[in-house]
């Protein structure tokens, strides 16, 4: 572990995540790509997961071309999962690999900007099911393969209005509110018992697609790109955070 370092200030040596499997969700577009490039360069194997099979094929050729370890493609829509969906990937995921040393959740939805008052039931409902169910379920079917390895992390992809509740922000909020209850409790439960770590971590303000929907108005090129916000998901995904877990870090200041 490396003592007192700010996630944000990390510089990842060269071959830092050699030999380890990583899963990332959303990997297909957004952060979730920029992360699994990075992974890649460092030497990860990744687990690339989305629900649009062209965006994580555009993905893993990006890392075959530029000379990483050959990915895994997983697609999967986490709004329609099935309990023998996520069986099956559990299974090849253990036939693959054995294990899992990174769980990377960075698939998410946005739903509506909308006051309490007006918000759409539906809406509300298929967004903490893809935020925060889908992720509790994804992390309880690969909990086996992340005990079966000697050093574990799971990180968990946060909001400042998921931290402080802020008006109009709705089901993505409270959804958001509700990964940070998650890895809280699942970093307590695992912490006397396991070598896996969870930890939370709030991107910020992001040129991805979802800020657009967020913000349509915003000028885009005044935000950083999601390749800026990669190190401290490398350093919570990596052997240098060993023994760091049920803490909820910012990706900018």
């Amino acid at each position: 572990m490396t003592d007192n370092i700010d996630p944000r200030d990390y510089v990842a040596a060269p071959g830092s995540h050699a030999g380890r499997v990583i899963l990332v969700t959303g990997a297909g577009a957004g952060i979730g790509r920029a992360v699994s490039m990075a992974l890649a360069r460092q030497g990860a194997t990744v687990a690339l997961l989305g629900k649009t099979q062209r965006k994580l094929e555009a993905t893993y050729d990006a890392i075959v071309a530029a000379g990483g370890p050959r990915p895994a493609l997983l697609p999967l829509n986490l709004e329609t999962a099935t309990a023998a969906e996520y069986d099956a990937l559990h299974a090849a995921l253990l036939k693959e690999f054995g294990r899992l040393d990174g769980l990377a959740h960075l698939a998410g939805i946005l739903g509506a900007r909308s006051p309490i008052d007006h918000y759409d039931v539906p809406t509300w409902c298929k967004v903490l099911h893809v935020n925060l169910t889908a992720a509790f379920v994804l992390t309880q079917a690969c909990l086996p393969l992340l005990r079966a390895s000697p050093d574990a992390s799971v990180v968990f992809t946060s909001s400042s209005v998921g931290r402080k509740g802020r008006a109009y922000w709705g089901a993505y909020a409270v959804s958001k509110f509700g990964v940070e209850g998650l890895m809280q409790v699942l970093a307590h439960e695992l912490q006397d018992t396991t070598s896996i770590r969870a930890n939370s971590l709030n991107p910020g303000a992001v040129n991805t697609y979802m800020r657009l929907q967020a913000y349509p108005a915003e000028d885009r090129k005044l935000l950083p790109e999601p390749e800026a916000v990669t190190a401290p998901y490398l350093y919570l995904l990596g052997p240098d955070s060993r023994g760091i877990s049920g803490n909820a870090f910012d990706c900018q200041r």
